[in-house]
């Protein structure tokens, strides 16, 4: 977590010194597959799924962001030498800030900080019924504009939870499309 925590304050200055070379565009709306890495005490096990976004720019280097994501996956459990595989599922919900850097024509990148909860099914990370944990996700991108509408979205967050008494580090990854509204 330490190691994260340093991002922070270098994501707000490098934020904060950028200049717009245009008008950001007032409201982005992002969709596409997301991934997330799951760990419990040392073993991992991977969902695929999907997600969207909602982000509203307040100006050209800061704004909020809602995003919401979905993933399944199986997870093989081995009792008394018998193997049984479940299907997990989790979900993802979280609102923060995020800073774009908006110095290039066709590249942003950005820097989000998000706050919410997950919530995880009977077998996710060994849980016994499903259950809903606060979350914390950290994390940066960048879009690569195709048109002054649309982008290519690459995310990569580090998703903290806690389930069981024990937390979890959890890895997550997306790419979509954006598409944009508006002007600021």
């Amino acid at each position: 977590m330490t190691r994260v925590l340093w991002l922070i304050p270098a994501v707000l200055l490098f934020s904060i010194a950028a200049r717009a070379q245009e008008a950001p565009a007032a409201w982005e709306f992002s969709g596409g597959y997301s991934y997330l890495d799951a760990d419990l005490k040392g073993s991992h096990f991977h969902l695929n799924g999907g997600g969207g976004s909602v982000t509203e720019n307040v100006n050209s280097w800061f704004g909020g962001r809602t995003e919401f994501n979905a993933y399944q996956g199986n997870e093989a459990i081995t009792t008394s030498g018998v193997t049984t595989v479940y299907s997990v599922n989790a979900q993802q919900i979280t609102y923060g800030t995020i800073f774009s850097y908006r110095r290039f024509s066709r590249i942003t990148p950005f820097g989000n900080v998000q706050l919410g909860v997950m919530h995880g099914s009977v077998h996710y990370l060994g849980i016994s019924q499903s259950a809903f944990k606060f979350a914390v996700a950290p994390g940066a991108g960048v879009d690569i504009a195709l048109n002054p509408r649309t982008a290519i979205r690459l995310n990569g967050e580090y998703l903290l939870t806690r389930f069981l008494s024990l937390t979890q580090q959890n890895v997550t990854a997306s790419v979509g499309i954006v598409i944009r509204f508006g002007h600021r």
